[in-house]
């Protein structure tokens, strides 16, 4: 019988990931530790990265079903 994957949640995700590079910080973990916490944030970082390509790609999706649209560089919107 297999498990059915668990759907993923990127606000989770990352308050998970900023928690493990809290521990790391802190110095307190064994050699050991740190090597399956590190391992463990790329997999969470990778997963991150997947889904905001994803919904990055979704909303170009929306925008293009919706008629002309224009690409907007955020970097210089002000604020």
């Amino acid at each position: 019988m297999t498990k059915k994957q668990a759907k993923f949640d990127f606000e989770v995700a990352l308050e998970e990931l900023e928690a493990l590079v809290s521990s790391m910080e802190d110095g307190e973990l064994s050699l050991e530790e740190s090597l399956q916490a590190f391992e463990k944030g790329i997999k969470l970082t990778r997963e991150c990265q997947t889904a905001l390509k994803n919904a990055e790609q979704k909303v170009q999706v929306l925008l293009n079903e919706n008629g002309d649209t224009e690409e907007l560089n955020l970097d210089e919107v002000e604020e």
